[in-house]
């Protein structure tokens, strides 16, 4: 069975406090990831544009260019000792950057921080160097661009480097991202969310990621039946007829079965603005002239065919919500019998403490 990370996918969050006024709007970077927390770049604001870039992502200290004063203890008895341990500290700093510029970069992307002098040995290599990236952001970066998060850099052979076509800034809102377009893996996107509130936005994840899941569920489960309500219909047929051929009680329970099914072409008209009731009349009229691939069309507010509208829903799902709307109801008609039981009888107790 096939498997499907939704790890490439970075859903960014644009904040609502800022952008009263925005409408929630959806925008993508298809075949891109933009980070948010990447903190500074060496190069400055005109050079936030590399072309072909080689990417080594880093996990280490790139911050021991001076003493550290908490949790050391240093004796001297002189100043000038204090200088020279700060020398040594530099030039094993040197040192390091100069292996990790034999790696054959030309961005260097650090999660933890850059201090200032290798970040000048950086800028005058013409390498850009991106400092205190988030975690979650760098992993995903790694995986998106073909890298492997570094720690050690004595042998750069064995070091895979990352590779996009292009690095450069970019500005959504008042906040400021660093957006990797033609980067290996080319499904990787960020899908940028503003809206007026924080439910907005809540909303609007909550939606995309549903259908994120259920675009993963269809990839692992090909099948699909058509939507547009055409399935329930079907289905409510079927459970109609069996229902009229059914003697007992049993055929009242089939009938609320087989109408609960067409609530949903119900709610899918109510909740697109047509009159429900008529559409559903003449999708329950179709469906009786054996057009079973007729559904809901509501770009047009009117039934139409689904095989030819390319309306689909994936299998997988539709079965779920039918199995748990299922249970459901049986839970609810347990509880209402439990609900409705006797009271027990009270019996007087005649031996009190």
């Amino acid at each position: 069975m096939a498997s499907l990370s939704l790890a490439p996918v970075n859903i960014f969050k644009h904040g609502a406090d800022e952008e009263k006024a925005e409408t929630a709007r959806l925008s993508s970077f298809i075949g891109a990831i933009a980070i948010g927390d990447l903190v500074k770049s060496t190069l400055g604001p005109k050079g936030m544009r590399i072309e072909n870039a080689n990417i080594l992502i880093a996990n280490t200290g790139m911050d021991t260019d001076k003493i550290k004063i908490f949790g050391s203890r240093v004796r001297v008895d002189s100043t000038a000792k204090v200088a020279e341990i700060e020398l040594a500290e530099k030039e094993k700093m040197k040192e390091k950057v100069e292996r990790i510029l034999k790696h054959g970069i030309n961005c260097f992307i650090n999660r933890q921080l850059i201090y200032n002098y290798p970040e000048q040995l950086f800028a005058a290599a013409g390498v850009m160097a991106i400092e205190h990236a988030d975690f979650v952001g760098v992993e995903r970066l790694a995986l998106v661009t073909g890298g492997e998060i570094t720690s050690t850099f004595d042998h750069p052979e064995l070091v895979k480097l990352g590779h996009c076509k292009l690095i450069e800034e970019v500005m959504i809102g008042e906040d400021t991202l660093i957006h990797f377009s033609g980067v290996a893996m080319g499904e990787a996107c960020t899908i940028v969310l503003r809206g007026a509130t924080q439910q907005i936005l809540d909303e609007a994840e909550r939606s995309l990621h549903d259908a994120l899941c259920v675009l993963a569920q269809t990839v692992k489960e090909t099948r699909t039946v058509y939507g547009g309500g055409c399935s329930e219909m079907l289905m409510a047929k079927v459970v109609t007829d069996l229902a009229n051929k059914t003697p007992g009680k049993e055929a009242v329970a089939m009938e609320s079965f087989a109408k609960a099914l067409r609530m949903l072409p119900t709610i899918i008209a109510d909740n697109a603005g047509y009159d429900s009731a008529d559409l559903v009349a003449q999708l329950r009229a179709a469906h009786q002239e054996n057009k079973t691939t007729f559904g809901l069309d509501m770009t047009q507010g009117m039934i139409g065919d689904m095989a030819e509208l390319g309306i689909t829903e994936s299998f997988q799902v539709k079965r779920q919500v039918l199995l748990s709307a299922a249970e459901a109801a049986e839970m609810i008609l347990r509880v209402d019998n439990i609900i409705k039981a006797a009271p027990r009888k009270r019996v007087p107790d005649h031996h009190p403490c």
